[in-house]
């Protein structure tokens, strides 16, 4: 899970209808690659990775006609057989996938598939116009794990008629499935998009980057709970995003930190909250997380100073800690300050 990766763009290609949410052009490529173009692509990523993934993003990869398949996945599988690359990764849709079509990308050095699920509520994925239902994710889920390869989902966060509960039960449900990796996507609103018009019409209210952050902080912990690696929260950032693509939603060129950062929040607050709130706190996270502890701008040492004002609370990092987020409470409000006044928890 951890290999770097060259991405090759294929926007739309194979995609048997247009989700509400969906405009390939503004989140990648203009245009799917000729098969030379590819390798040409792929030559030139090989100059800054070892050994990567090659991966085919932006469509629905086995919903293309078998030929073109097979053409893309050549060109791929010339990089792999001569040493250069490490495997092949595809995405594509839960509703198209078979074991005919696992077989032909076994015998092209696919190693990891990824599947759009994006929600596990029914009514969600109607709204979205995914045209598939919540089943064929887990039959696709259990096809792709039978045929020996690895198991990516990736879920949306703020879709139409979707709320936080929908959003942990989606969570809980894919978690169940046992991928070896996860996406996280809060929702955007991008430009010459049916949602777009549904928000500019008053039929969708996106959520904003706090609220996102927040749920997408939940849902983070349950996957983290299970031991599934969550591999990106948050589109690629762009220029044009940047620059008004993204016409509103959860869009923000760091928006895997502040997720993380906000569930780090979330836990030094249930540990904290277990104390008088009063005397002096020490929290205590794993080398290197302090600044997701502290937050952009120490948003997270306001949050708690407000929370407990009457609480003196400083971070520091320990080496070999287990647990992500650990609260030490030094000494009570006015008890003699060199003699520690609890335990660790």
């Amino acid at each position: 899970m951890k290999s770097s990766l060259i991405p090759v763009f294929i926007p739309h290609l194979g995609c048997p209808n247009d989700c509400v949410f969906c405009n390939q052009r503004r989140i990648a490529a203009p245009r799917a690659p000729a098969a030379d173009e590819v390798r040409e692509l792929v030559t030139a990523g090989l100059k800054y990775a070892r050994m990567p993934q090659i991966a085919f993003y932006g469509g629905s990869f086995t919903a293309i006609p078998a030929e073109l398949q097979e053409e893309y996945l050549a060109c791929a599988c010339e990089f792999v057989r001569r040493g250069e690359a490490d495997s092949v990764r595809v995405s594509t849709r839960p509703d198209c996938v078979d074991g005919e079509t696992l077989s032909r990308l076994a015998a092209y050095g696919v190693r990891t598939v990824e599947l759009g699920a994006q929600s596990m509520d029914e009514g969600v994925l109607a709204a979205a116009k995914r045209g598939h239902g919540a089943e064929d994710t887990r039959r696709a889920a259990r096809l792709v794990k039978a045929a020996g390869m690895e198991l990516v989902l990736q879920m949306m966060v703020g879709l139409p008629r979707s709320d936080r509960e929908a959003e942990l039960a989606t969570a809980r449900e894919l978690a169940a499935l046992k991928p070896a990796g996860v996406r996280i996507y809060p929702v955007c609103v991008i430009e010459d998009t049916e949602l777009c018009d549904m928000y500019r019409g008053g039929e969708y209210e996106p959520l904003s980057v706090e609220r996102a952050a927040d749920i997408c902080a939940d849902v983070l912990e349950i996957f983290e709970a299970e031991g599934i690696p969550v591999i990106r929260i948050g589109l690629n950032p762009t220029e044009e995003l940047s620059a008004g693509g993204a016409v509103a939603g959860a869009y923000h060129p760091a928006m895997g930190e502040l997720v993380r950062s906000r569930l780090y929040l979330k836990r030094a607050l249930r540990l904290l909250g277990e104390t008088d709130g009063a005397g002096e706190a020490v929290i205590s996270v794993q080398r290197g997380r302090a600044p997701l502890m502290r937050g952009q701008k120490s948003m997270n040492l306001r949050a708690l100073a407000e929370r407990f004002p009457q609480m003196k609370i400083s971070i520091i990092e320990a080496a070999g800690q287990n647990e992500p987020v650990r609260v030490r409470r030094i000494y009570e409000s006015g008890s003699d300050k060199s003699k520690p006044g609890g335990a660790d928890r």
